[in-house]
């Protein structure tokens, strides 16, 4: 499912607001980090994701990693974050970044 422009836009405004709930460091990805990642892309849909690497080539290996991973979609990247979406199987009006910041 690839998202359009304008889906990107609404995700891009709503992911400004939010924090990186994830941190990849020089060691990468970890059975650990990956379980992180499918759990808070589960509960939350739309997530900020911190990326700690020297080298820029590094950094795109280690996002174009993820995104083939966790099968999520690749919103934005700026700096040494990105933001990563995934619709959840089953919504959590609670924890779902979508619905609790829908009205932005």
């Amino acid at each position: 499912m690839s998202l359009s422009s304008d889906q990107k836009k609404r995700f891009r405004t709503i992911a400004h607001h939010l924090k990186p709930v994830v941190i990849i460091a020089e060691k990468g990805i970890s059975e650990g980090v990956m379980a992180e990642l499918e759990r808070a892309l589960e509960d939350h849909e739309l997530i900020k994701l911190k990326i700690n690497v020297a080298e820029r080539e590094d950094k795109q290996l280690i996002i174009g990693e993820v995104v083939e991973k966790t099968r999520a979609e690749l919103v934005q990247t700026i700096g040494k974050v990105a933001v990563l979406y995934r619709a959840a199987k089953k919504q959590n009006p609670k924890l779902s970044n979508l619905m609790r910041f829908q009205a932005l």
